[in-house]
């Protein structure tokens, strides 16, 4: 039960350091807090591929490497918050470049994002305060005083789709734009099974109970460092409650007449699209 999609390691190679065969020159995920650089002409928007940054006269706050696409290798940067775009190119949030770039380039720059994130937030041991260091064999950060390891941050949150008959379950949380309607979901916390989570939210945010717990498919969401865990379950018992501050509106809807849905870049997206092809 998954939507077909290609692993980004087809042409993705993940490493701590450059190979011998890479190209000197390679591409460039320059973030301005989450917003991107980008090469920009008319509607075309395109990664930078330069030998450094000291083309675009740009400086880095921090800098990591990050791996190669087709020995092409791969950077990641952060710039101040007050620096300006160099001509013909321009910021654009992450989340707005899907679909604008190549597909694996996207997810690229989301680990980028993510492993800068990681860097800036994890600059000191947190067991006794001394500087830490980058390790040289895997992507983590040792306490050079007493040996504690750090790795980034992954935080892992369960998606569900639940059905009663051949209606599903859409719920609006108060932060959506535009009177958008998703699915249920929530982190996990610590103690639980994926699983578990999910009858968790289930009943923290709408109230009812759910059975026969399905895996459907995962999504890393670097909006700032999710891993999205989709799941379909079934209506098993009681009545649509909403908790009022996580969900404001929830309800059963046919579908071949949904309201606003997320967009094409989540998961959400592809699990109800999904299930209303199945209903066809």
């Amino acid at each position: 039960m998954s939507f077909v999609k290609q692993s980004i390691y087809t042409r993705y190679i993940p490493a701590m350091k450059p190979a011998e065969q890479e190209n000197e020159t390679g591409y460039w995920f320059i973030f301005r807090g989450n917003e991107m650089l980008v090469h920009q002409q008319n509607e075309q928007l395109a990664v930078p591929v330069a030998k450094g940054l000291e083309q675009y006269k740009l400086e880095p706050l921090r800098s990591l490497y990050l791996g190669s696409i087709e020995q092409a290798s791969c950077y990641t940067a952060e710039v101040s918050k007050d620096i300006q775009a160099p001509e013909a190119m321009a910021f654009i949030p992450l989340f707005g470049l899907f679909e604008q770039i190549d597909q694996d380039l996207f997810h690229v720059a989301g680990r980028a994002v993510q492993m800068l994130g990681w860097d800036a937030t994890h600059q000191f041991c947190g067991r006794c305060g001394t500087a830490l260091e980058h390790a040289e064999h895997e992507r983590s950060k040792v306490c050079p005083n007493c040996g504690l390891s750090q790795y980034p941050r992954i935080s892992p949150a369960v998606i569900t789709l639940i059905t009663k008959g051949d209606k599903l379950l859409l719920a609006r949380a108060g932060h959506f734009p535009g009177n958008m309607y998703g699915l249920i979901a929530g982190f996990v916390e610590a103690g639980e099974t994926l699983e578990d989570c999910v009858q968790r939210e289930t009943m923290e945010e709408i109230g009812i109970k759910v059975k026969n717990i399905r895996y459907f498919d995962s999504q890393p969401w670097p909006f700032p460092h999710s891993l999205m865990v989709g799941y379909i379950a079934e209506y098993d018992s009681g009545e649509i409650q909403v908790d009022g501050e996580e969900i404001v509106h929830a309800d059963w809807f046919d579908p071949h007449d949904l309201p606003n849905i997320p967009p094409l870049i989540s998961i959400a997206r592809k699990m109800i699209d999904w299930y209303v092809e199945q209903q066809k």
